[in-house]
């Protein structure tokens, strides 16, 4: 699968997941920036997807929207990892990495065996591979660490590294496993927990083909579908980073009328999408929990700029900068968030705020606990057994005011005016909200 199809289907899938069937095929399309034939093409590309993941018999009852589906009493694989497996099954490599894995698994082989082995296995309408293909998935493979060399001189015998499994029991394993799976739908980011926990599970599978019991131990739903896409661009702009080279990508704001929109590859066909075409160099990733949102933060000629990556698509690395320009930026965007909540750049302000303690029947004072914990460098200059008020200076008001919300009447916002002003607003509307009927 071409990069840009790849693009295209994460933003497909988000739409999917968001409007859970309300746009109808020309609203859907329109929405995405696509034509009403590519929507149909990409959802039946979606769904033989879902049908070959599928341990459904029958195919043709499958429905796209339930192979993709989150609910409490469901667990499914997450919708990242159905893009990969939609990735791979589309890419020719797919067929020959399977059959040097297959074939690694039984014993140790050079490339030029491999080569050979490829030659004759793999179906007659895919072009066989040459040496250097080859030598080339060997390389990648033993990158990710899922072979290894045996031998250290040439020519160089590879075996597959799974001494990890073939060590532990299978007591051991399902540990393994229920804590692979604990901590990928906890933690972020969370790619490679959910790749191993894909992983585990096969092993498992194999070795306990009666027993699938451990597959259903842990129950979650994901409240944020944004967060597990966009960490398929997490490790392309983390290498960005390291690397210390500009990113070039397509961009759409939140409050565009489309959200993708197709590379133009004939001239004569050209149209302006909704997106701008942007470079920037990127020096920061962050996670906002309060609502699973990934941001990226770069400096260009306009000063600080910041993404969020749920817009960002086409996305290529640039022309890399000095060790000095990158210490630069990145000391003058540390100064600028010194103060800051999130990733807000403003003038830092003042905040204080009384939260109100759980009733004297109460054991433990979660309030005190949560505002500790979560309060960052603020600190609690008065208390008494009734409440405590908790002081912060923070660039600017927006970002702080859902985390103070989120407390309810338990939190009674003292200064800065405005926010008090905004905060009484909104408690008024809520209000209205449960006015008698």
């Amino acid at each position: 699968m071409a990069k840009e199809s790849f693009d295209k289907e994460i933003q497909f899938l988000r739409m999917l997941m968001l409007t859970s069937g309300a746009y109808n095929r020309q609203q859907f399309a329109e929405r995405l920036g696509i034509s009403v034939h590519t929507f149909d093409k990409t959802t039946r590309r979606l769904k033989d997807i879902a049908a070959a993941t599928s341990s459904q018999s029958n195919a043709e009852a499958l429905d796209l929207l339930d192979a993709v589906r989150h609910t409490y009493y469901e667990t499914t694989d997450p919708i990242l990892l159905f893009l990969f497996r939609a990735k791979s099954l589309k890419e020719s490599e797919s067929t020959r990495i399977s059959i040097i894995l297959e074939v690694l698994h039984e014993q140790t082989m050079t490339a030029v065996e491999l080569m050979d082995v490829c030659s004759s296995v793999m179906p007659a309408e895919l072009s066989m591979p040459d040496e250097k293909t080859i030598r080339s998935d060997l390389k990648y493979l033993e990158a990710v660490g899922a072979i290894r060399k045996e031998s250290t001189t040439r020519p160089y015998r590879y075996r597959l590294h799974n001494d990890l499994l073939r060590e532990l029991s299978e007591d051991e394993l399902t540990d393994l496993f229920d804590f692979v799976n604990v901590m990928a739908n906890t933690q972020v980011p969370s790619v490679q927990g959910y790749l191993l926990q894909d992983g585990l599970k096969k092993q498992l599978k194999h070795i306990l083909p009666e027993d699938n019991s451990f597959v259903d131990s842990f129950l979650y739903k994901y409240h944020y579908h944004s967060r597990i896409l966009d960490e398929v661009h997490l490790f392309t702009l983390l290498r960005a980073i390291r690397d210390r080279r500009r990113v070039q990508f397509l961009y759409f704001t939140p409050k565009a009328e489309k959200s993708y929109t197709a590379q133009q590859t004939n001239p004569l066909f050209e149209r302006q999408g909704a997106g701008k075409q942007l470079k920037t160099f990127p020096l920061k990733i962050v996670y906002d929990h309060q609502y699973g949102r990934w941001y990226l933060l770069g400096m260009d000629r306009e000063g600080i700029r910041k993404f969020r990556m749920e817009g960002m698509t086409h996305i290529e690395e640039a022309e890399a900068v000095s060790e000095e320009v990158y210490e630069r930026k990145t000391v003058e965007l540390m100064e600028k968030l010194k103060t800051s909540w999130l990733i807000d750049t403003g003038k830092p302000i003042k905040v204080r705020a009384r939260f109100y303690n759980p009733s004297s029947g109460e054991q433990h004072n979660f309030i005190k606990h949560r505002v500790l914990l979560q309060g960052q460098w603020g600190e609690i200059v008065e208390e008494d057994e009734e409440s405590f008020i908790y002081v912060i200076s923070v660039n600017g008001i927006y970002e702080i005011k859902p985390w103070l919300r989120s407390f309810g009447s338990s939190c009674e916002v003292l200064e800065p005016r405005q926010l008090r002003h905004e905060m009484i607003e909104e408690w008024k509307e809520l209000h209205a909200y449960y006015e008698s009927i």
